[in-house]
């Protein structure tokens, strides 16, 4: 058993090989948290998620770091604009991250570090880069001479000479253009912290070096991200850790965005789509399915009938589970293991695709067997199915899920009862050989939004497609 991964760096898929037999170790770049979070946002930490729990299923101890920037320039222009504390702003949408991350059942990381939890880390780091001649204190700013480290521009593989800092940064004295702010000196009105070269905040790029340092150590497996982080943040991290002396991550990798209309989804585009709406309009595990399972590197096209067709092919497989519990009249327990198919297409950069391809034909095996009255057949597939699903974060038993049932429980009490109600109806005059009737009564639930399947223990009901 090999995982592989495509290694940004490396521009290519490699073999995973751990720093520590049997441990794994990544640092997820989170949320900067100066508004409330779209799909984009979470799809990156779904992704992870996913890894994560794949390397969990392969035996893999996991410690997985996912920081929240909770002071930077955005931040502190919300502040301003909305006349509040930046650490209020900062603290409301941090919530509204978890609250996200949560409801499409992602893992709470191991830890989940703020950036201004470690001024001294950052202190500290800055403090070594400058006495090794990386870094320069300029006007209460402390700059990064880009020049200093050879290697700069290694994961993006830019020409340096191309790159030009933006001229309305505000920040002065850096001895080239390029050069980046690890501090910045304080201004009126904006929080600021003490360190030896004067009162400043951090710069963005710092926080992620020295808590990576922190909590992974000198070297660790994984670092992800969005690909708009390859430069320059990434860039600049890997600069900073590397002067300082740190080997920093083996592997980077980057997931895709969700796009709409082609552009990447983004507030200042006013194009995004907030998770706590989402989560009112559709199910969070309709939401994982439409977000986690095509591949993280590939980009995901915003549209409400691809949510529409995500819910269709999520409903078949729930109506699987739905039949084959009630052929076997108690519950199915998942498989101790997944197919080996699924396995491989896991193993091989998280080819969630591809597992998923496995788990439909699982279920269509499955329901071949139902056909065929083949109880044993059709009990054994959904215990594979649910294994599969276990693995992705997508299995509808799974006691997280469990809240989407109660939150509906006594809505769907009521609809339950009418709906039985009209189906006696229905079931009377076939009795009746009323044709004409049965199929009348059929077609107006159907136009209603549901869907009738005759069974061998009476007509069933559920909820169609949108």
């Amino acid at each position: 058993m090999t995982i592989r991964l495509y290694d940004t760096s490396a521009r290519q898929i490699r073999d995973f090989t751990p720093l520590a037999a049997g441990c794994v170790s990544i640092y997820l770049c989170g949320a900067t948290v100066q508004a409330a979070p779209h799909i984009g946002h979470i799809r990156s930490g779904l992704n992870f998620d996913m890894m994560r729990r794949w390397f969990e299923y392969r035996g893999y101890e996991v410690t997985f770091i996912r920081n929240v920037t909770d002071i930077d320039d955005k931040i502190i222009a919300k502040s301003a604009e909305q006349r509040r504390p930046w650490w209020s702003i900062g603290y409301e949408n941090e919530r509204a991250f978890n609250d996200g991350y949560a409801a499409l059942g992602c893992l709470p990381p191991t830890y989940e570090p703020r950036a201004t939890g470690h001024v001294t880390e950052m202190v500290e780091m800055m403090r070594g880069l400058i006495e090794r001649g990386h870094a320069y204190e300029s006007e209460g700013n402390v700059y990064f001479d880009v020049k200093s480290h050879p290697g700069y521009l290694s994961l993006s593989r830019q020409e340096l000479d191309n790159i030009r800092q933006p001229e309305s940064t505000g920040e002065t004295g850096k001895r080239d253009p390029r050069d980046f702010a690890m501090w910045k000196s304080v201004k009126p009105g904006e929080p600021s912290w003490e360190t030896p070269w004067g009162r400043g905040r951090p710069g963005w790029h710092l926080e992620c070096s020295a808590m990576a340092h922190k909590y992974l150590g000198e070297a660790f497996d994984i670092h992800g991200g969005g690909l708009d982080l390859i430069f320059p943040h990434h860039e600049n991290e890997i600069a900073q850790a590397k002067a300082f002396g740190d080997e920093f991550a083996n592997y980077w990798v980057h997931n895709a965005w969700v796009t709409m209309s082609g552009e990447k989804m983004s507030k200042s585009l006013g194009n995004s789509v907030l998770v706590s709406e989402m989560v009112k309009q559709w199910r969070p595990i309709v939401l994982r399915y439409y977000l986690g399972t095509p591949h993280y590197r590939s980009m995901i096209e915003y549209s409400e009938e691809a949510l529409r067709e995500a819910e269709s092919a999520f409903a078949r497989i729930e109506g699987f589970y739905q039949r084959v519990i009630e052929k076997a009249g108690k519950p199915v327990e998942p498989a101790a293991e997944v197919p080996p198919a699924f396995a491989e297409a896991m193993d091989d950069d998280l080819g969630v695709p591809q597992a998923l391809a496995i788990v439909h034909t699982t279920v269509r095996q499955g329901n071949s067997a139902l056909a065929a009255d083949d109880k044993d057949a059709a009990i054994a597939r959904l215990s594979e199915v649910r294994a599969m699903l276990g693995v992705l974060g997508l299995d509808p038993l799974d006691p997280h899920w469990a809240g989407e049932t109660d939150r509906g429980e006594d809505l769907h009490g009521a609809v339950d009862t009418l709906v039985r109600l009209v189906l006696e109806q229905r079931e009377s005059a076939r009795a009746r050989k009323d044709w004409a009737t049965a199929d009348a009564i059929r077609d107006q639930l159907q136009q209603s939004g549901l869907v009738i399947e005759d069974s061998p223990t009476g007509p069933r009901w559920t909820l169609g497609p949108r």
